[in-house]
């Protein structure tokens, strides 16, 4: 027998039907809708287009699969028996953080650039693409910037750490570094959201205090310093507890690191303060009323989190169905598939749309601007929250059996698709706060009238659901129906935004089927053939 006959007796096949790799991939350049929506509600493209060509390349994303399979360790103690409390991390992970702290993640806002929270919010969305975990330390880091205003002389110190556009990760003193990250610690076991129910004490020392107490859960432990809450003389009270001390670490004793469901890459976890130092922002008992400004913003993030979430997930299932076949067709040819696909993507579209209209009201300065960003990010959140484990799981049924497979990315997304919906409110939460924003405020519920009655006039379909939904409810709905209004709130606000967008196929598809409620209920099930321009802009 021949050297090559006895080859080819043990060889089985040849690779066939199977896409490519995926290789470098533009997240900026490849999103129409994107690319649309940042410079509409004012943010600025040029950081975006060299964030998202950085961020889409095979050696990125590869950077968070290996960050998500190396999960974060614990290190408690040195070798002799010194309390260290590390958290330690794979290199990719730091390739990560590195890379989106440097494009201005956590900075932009805050440095004067126009449109700077519409930048941030795009970057979110960029980021969740690739790997959603190391958003969370950034997002917290953005966020405590304007709760740090409240002590002026702390925030000399860290704001300008906060927002440098660098990432140093070592473990020393504020003033010892060239850049800084804050996580957040307010979970206490029998409490949760009912936060004026926390019993970690706080004790006046100086011009610091000491606190001592369990938190349930704490974001990012390995961060540079936490906004907290604590019960001092006067009440419960915002404060920042720093990890490192002039010579010495502060006494925050990691417990544990959280065993999640997804964003394994980013450590969670349970601390005690043990006597830690702590210097305190605001007046004491108006803790909840401090770190709420720090919520405000983490809301917006992930608001948009799960935009970017399904968008990853949808690129996916397009990459899969345009270069796998079946029944001698591409699978993006078959009418089932494409249904499937626009149904995916008026979801991340609306998302999207909302998300940075949103965000635009955070850049804004006048009271009606200040009085939707409280609203709208608390119906976006509601919304997209809901339809991102939906969409995750139906992109990744996209790819039959390979969408159970790591390596395709598609298990990622969808266990990280219901953690942004629990993170700075879960749903019932968000939608007591939405009834609560509109009863107290009423330049809020005014913002939120205006922003609905805009896009009228464009889609008969539209005004009468808008008419129904008035007549529905004439005052706020009773707590019962709480989410059934901020679901159907969230919709004609996305369906608005949309139809003043002006792309006719995105805002028809999307008013026909999720305000005229022409279709059935399970993802694909919609009415006539799909438009050609609306699979299009998946890319």
């Amino acid at each position: 027998m021949t050297h090559s006959a006895a080859r080819s007796q043990f060889e089985t096949h040849e690779v066939q039907n199977q896409p490519p790799a995926r290789g470098d991939s533009d997240l900026w350049q490849g999103d129409i809708a994107l690319r649309e929506a940042v410079p509409r509600e004012g943010g600025q493209a040029e950081p975006l287009a060299d964030y998202g060509k950085t961020m889409g390349r095979a050696d990125m994303r590869e950077a968070g699969q290996i960050a998500n399979r190396h999960s974060p360790e614990l290190v408690v103690f040195d070798q002799g028996g010194r309390r260290l409390d590390e958290v330690r991390f794979h290199p990719a992970w730091h390739q990560l953080m590195r890379t989106s702290l440097s494009a201005g993640y956590a900075g932009i806002a805050w440095d004067g650039t126009p449109g700077g929270h519409v930048t941030h919010a795009a970057m979110v969305y960029l980021a969740s693409q690739i790997e959603p975990g190391h958003c969370c330390p950034m997002t917290m880091t953005y966020a405590a910037v304007p709760a740090m205003a409240e002590n002026p002389e702390l925030a000399a110190i860290w704001q300008p750490r906060l927002t440098a556009r660098a990432y140093d990760p070592s473990p020393c003193p504020i003033n010892e570094k060239s850049s800084a990250t804050l996580g957040m610690a307010m979970t206490e076991k029998q409490g949760g959201s009912d936060l004026r129910s926390n019993t970690t004490r706080a004790e006046p020392e100086g011009d610091s205090y000491r606190l001592t107490g369990h938190k349930w859960f704490c974001s990012a432990p390995m961060s540079d310093g936490f906004l907290t809450l604590a019960q001092a003389p006067g009440g419960l009270t915002c404060f920042l507890v720093p990890r490192w001390l002039e010579g010495e670490r502060n006494a925050i004793h990691i417990q544990r690191l959280k065993d999640k469901l997804g964003n394994r890459s980013n450590a969670s976890s349970e601390i005690e303060y043990h006597n830690a130092i702590a210097y305190r922002l605001g007046d004491e008992g108006a803790g909840v009323r401090t770190i709420i400004e720090m919520v405000h913003h983490t809301r917006l993030d992930t608001a948009l989190a799960p935009a970017g979430l399904m968008r990853g997930a949808i690129s996916a299932a397009n990459h899969w169905a345009k270069n796998r076949s079946a029944f001698q067709k591409r699978l993006i040819d078959q009418p089932l598939m494409q249904a499937v696909m626009a149904d995916l993507a008026l979801d991340c579209e609306g998302a999207l749309a909302l998300g940075l209209r949103v965000a635009r009201a955070f850049d804004g300065t006048a009271p009606e601007d200040r009085a939707f960003a409280r609203i709208g990010v608390a119906l976006a959140k509601f919304l997209g929250n809901k339809r991102c484990p939906i969409v995750t799981y139906e992109a990744m049924e996209v790819l039959g059996g390979m969408g159970y497979i790591e390596e395709t990315g598609q298990p990622l997304y969808y266990r990280e698709a219901p953690l942004n919906g629990i993170w700075e409110g879960s749903g019932n939460v968000i939608c007591l706060d939405i009834l609560r924003t509109l009863a107290r405020e009423p330049l809020a519920a005014d913002a939120l009238r205006a922003e609905l009655e805009a896009a009228t006039g464009s889609d008969r379909r539209y005004d009468t659901a808008l008419k129904a939904h008035a007549e529905r409810w004439p005052s706020l709905p009773p707590e019962g129906e709480a989410r059934w209004f901020a679901e159907r709130t969230a919709l004609l606000l996305t369906a608005s935004v949309l139809i003043r967008a002006g792309v006719s196929a995105v805002a028809d598809g999307f008013v026909t089927t999720r305000i005229a409620g022409e279709r059935g209920h399970v993802t694909g099930s919609l009415p006539g053939p799909v438009p050609r321009e609306l699979l299009d802009r998946i890319g």
